[in-house]
C-alpha cells in the first residue's frame, strides 16, 4: 500500500469537545473519501469498520497539565498510538487537537527529529495583505526558547515557504520596532544568530510589516507566536462584528450588508483557525496536523483534509532535501 493510500490517524481525544466532536469529524471525513483510522478508547456505534472509516479503541487521553516525563511514561495514550500508526507505515500523517506540547514530545518520542533540527516547530500560515502568504513559526509549540532556537525556527519556516512556492522566503523577526536595538534580552540576541543562518534575513519586523508583506516568515517563540495568531484571529472576527453592526442600522446599508455578507463570510474564513482546521508540526519525521483546542467537527474534519494533502504532496520529503541543501549535508 502507498502512502497516499494510508489512512489518517485522528486522536479521538485531542480537544476539548472530544471525544465526540472528533468522532463526528472522522466520519464526516470519510464520507467525503478520506481513509480515517479513529484512535482512542470509544465507543462507535455500528461495525468497527464502515466505509472509509476505521477505528483503533485503544489509547486514552493525556491530561491537559501533562508533563515531558508523564507523556515519555505513557506510551498507550491515543495520540502516541496515533503517532505510531505513522511510524510503523500504517498510516499517513496524524491529527491531533490535544495539548500542543503533550502532542510535540510525543511526536519527537514516536516519529524523531529530522536532521539539523533544534527543536520541532508549529507553522501557521496567514494570508498577507498584498495578496502573498506568510509562514508564522513558533506558533505554539514552544513557550519559551533559546535564540538558537529561533534560528532552526527560521530555516524549518524558510524551508516550508519555499515547499508553498516562494523561491528565496525573506524571513523576519517579530519584535516591537524594526531597529535592531528593539526587542528584548531573546530577540536582540536572536539577531546574530539568524544572519548567520542559511536564510533570506531581513532583520526585525513589526506587526503590520510582517501581515503587509514585509516577510514571507516570521520568526518568534510559540508564547508570542500563538497570541500573535489569536489576536489576528480576534481582531478580524471583531471588526466584521462592529461592520454588520453599523451595516445594520439604516435600511440602505441593511441592503449593502446584505449584498456584501458573501464577501465577509470568505474574508472571516481566511483568517480563522476553523478553515484550515489546524497548523503542521514541522521538524518531525512524519505529518502531524495541530488542531485548536476548541476545534468541532468541522474544523476538525479540515484538519484531517490538511493531514491527508500534506502526506500526498510528500511534504516531509520535501522538508527533509530542502533542509539538508540549507544545511550542507
Amino acid at each position: 500500500m502507498s502512502e497516499v493510500e494510508l489512512p489518517v490517524a485522528v486522536d479521538a481525544f485531542g480537544g476539548d469537545h472530544a471525544p465526540v466532536a472528533l468522532v463526528a469529524a472522522a466520519r464526516k471525513a470519510a464520507r467525503s473519501g478520506v481513509l480515517v483510522r479513529l484512535v482512542g478508547n470509544v465507543s462507535i456505534p455500528g461495525r468497527r469498520r464502515t466505509g472509509g472509516l476505521s477505528v483503533i479503541a485503544r489509547g486514552n487521553a493525556f491530561p491537559a497539565d501533562a508533563t515531558p516525563k508523564s507523556i515519555r511514561r505513557e506510551p498507550d495514550t491515543s495520540i502516541r498510538i496515533a503517532l505510531r500508526e505513522v511510524a510503523e507505515g500504517r498510516a499517513s500523517s496524524v491529527f491531533s487537537a490535544g495539548p500542543t506540547g503533550a502532542t510535540l514530545v510525543a511526536a519527537v518520542l514516536e516519529l524523531g527529529i529530522l536532521p539539523g533540527v533544534e527543536r520541532p516547530a508549529i507553522a501557521s500560515v496567514l494570508p498577507r495583505a498584498d495578496g502573498g502568504r506568510l509562514v508564522v513559526v513558533d506558533s505554539g509549540a514552544n513557550v519559551d526558547c533559546r535564540s538558537e532556537q529561533l534560528a532552526s525556527f527560521a530555516v524549518l519556516g524558510s524551508v516550508f515557504a519555499e515547499v508553498l512556492g516562494t523561491a528565496v522566503p525573506r524571513v523576519g523577526l517579530l519584535s516591537i520596532g524594526e531597529e535592531p536595538s528593539k526587542g528584548n534580552d531573546q530577540v536582540r540576541s536572536a539577531q546574530q544568530r539568524l544572519v548567520d543562518a542559511p536564510v533570506n534575513f531581513v532583520g526585525n519586523v513589526e506587526p503590520t510589516t510582517a501581515l503587509s508583506g514585509g516577510c514571507d516568515v516570521v520568526v518568534c517563540d510559540g508564547f508570542v507566536g500563538n497570541i500573535f495568531l489569536k489576536t489576528v484571529e480576534a481582531t478580524a472576527e471583531t471588526v466584521l462584528t462592529i461592520a454588520r453592526r453599523e451595516l445594520g442600522r439604516e435600511p440602505v446599508a441593511q441592503v449593502a450588508a446584505w449584498l456584501l455578507q458573501r464577501r465577509l463570510r470568505h474574508l472571516r474564513n481566511r483568517l480563522a483557525w476553523e478553515a484550515t482546521g489546524g497548523a503542521l508540526l514541522l521538524g518531525v519525521k512524519g505529518v502531524v496536523v495541530v488542531g485548536h483546542g476548541r476545534t468541532g467537527p468541522a474544523a476538525a474534519a479540515a484538519g484531517i483534509q490538511m493531514a491527508k494533502r500534506a502526506a500526498e504532496d510528500g511534504l516531509v520529503t520535501a522538508i527533509e532535501q530542502r533542509l539538508g541543501r540549507a544545511l550542507g549535508h
